[in-house]
């Protein structure tokens, strides 16, 4: 997709939500969707370069994902049942094709191949025609402190299943990332950008961690909306709540509004906020079915078109 030329639908995305709402917004956008992966969770193991969050998008967006909510439909998991039978501490499950996109992208980037190729040349043999691009091409990758440990994202997500408390969260390496030319030319020439109902610390938190990226998002001429993770009160998927605790913000779509500061120009949520205050559009945000993961993308572009004026 050539950015510079078109005016695309830009929506930040990391977990469920964000994919859920990206496949929606696919039926609206069509081929102008451009999706901002987070990169923090990625991980190295097996002998693969595992992108949770890229992939996970990208699974949604060809209709290929798993009943699970991860991974690919109907994959199997024979390379995995053979390394617990040589005795190896398989904690992190992947199926055998969703290994082989993770095999396939550690060779491309043994061979000098950018990430924001490597996730191209895979996503198009998905058959996909909406861009997913990852945050950055240098790796980036979400610690957690607690206590006196410090744990890799998927350790404590999967390893630890998300228990230990969250003492501290580190975007290692944000700081010697940067722009790549694809997500720049995204942002500048963006007709709406949408920050995904993903958890805002461990989700989206790094892709604002990238230098420059919170400038390009407060620079784009383009209404900058947020859709709330909170959904009826609650968290609706993943440990949101706890790192907004740890954040200090409230488990509410003011809460996050407030987190996301002055990089929003309106918010999409189920709820009623004060008035005065941050432009809001108050409509059903549950994304389970294909019907209202349109309707909630149709929506939110909506809301986003009216800001633009």
């Amino acid at each position: 997709m050539d950015f510079d030329s078109r005016s695309p639908v830009v929506v930040l995305a990391g977990g469920t939500g964000g994919a859920k709402l990206a496949r929606g917004m696919a039926d609206v956008a069509g081929d102008d969707l451009v999706v901002i992966a987070n990169t923090g969770d990625d991980v190295e193991i097996y002998g693969a370069y595992v992108a949770p969050d890229p992939d996970l998008v990208a699974f949604w967006l060809a209709d290929r994902i798993d009943e699970r909510g991860w991974g690919l439909e109907d994959d199997t998991f024979n390379v995995m049942d053979g390394l617990r039978e040589l005795g190896v501490d398989v904690w992190f499950n992947l199926g055998d094709r969703d290994l082989a996109y993770g095999v396939r992208r550690a060779e491309l980037l043994a061979e000098g191949v950018r990430y924001t190729d490597a996730v191209g040349e895979l996503t198009r043999a998905l058959g996909l025609s909406s861009a997913v691009l990852p945050m950055a091409d240098a790796p980036v990758r979400t610690t957690i402190r607690s206590g006196d440990r410090t744990l890799a994202f998927q350790e404590f997500m999967v390893r630890e299943r998300a228990q230990p408390p969250i003492d501290d969260v580190r975007y290692e390496g944000a700081a010697q990332a940067s722009l790549s030319p694809e997500v720049a030319a995204a942002l500048r020439n963006a007709r709406a950008i949408v920050v995904g109902p993903s958890n805002p610390v461990i989700s989206i938190g790094p892709i604002l961690a990238v230098p420059g990226m919170a400038e390009a998002l407060r620079e784009s001429p383009a209404p900058v909306v947020g859709v709330s993770p909170v959904v009826g009160g609650q968290i609706v998927k993943g440990p949101s709540a706890p790192f907004l605790t740890w954040a200090g913000v409230e488990v509410s779509a003011a809460g996050v509004a407030e987190y996301y500061g002055d990089l929003l120009d309106g918010i999409v949520c189920d709820e009623e906020l004060p008035a005065g205050g941050l432009p809001s559009l108050r409509v059903d945000t549950l994304l389970n079915d294909v019907a209202q993961r349109r309707r909630v993308a149709t929506d939110v572009l909506s809301f986003a078109e009216g800001l633009r004026g």
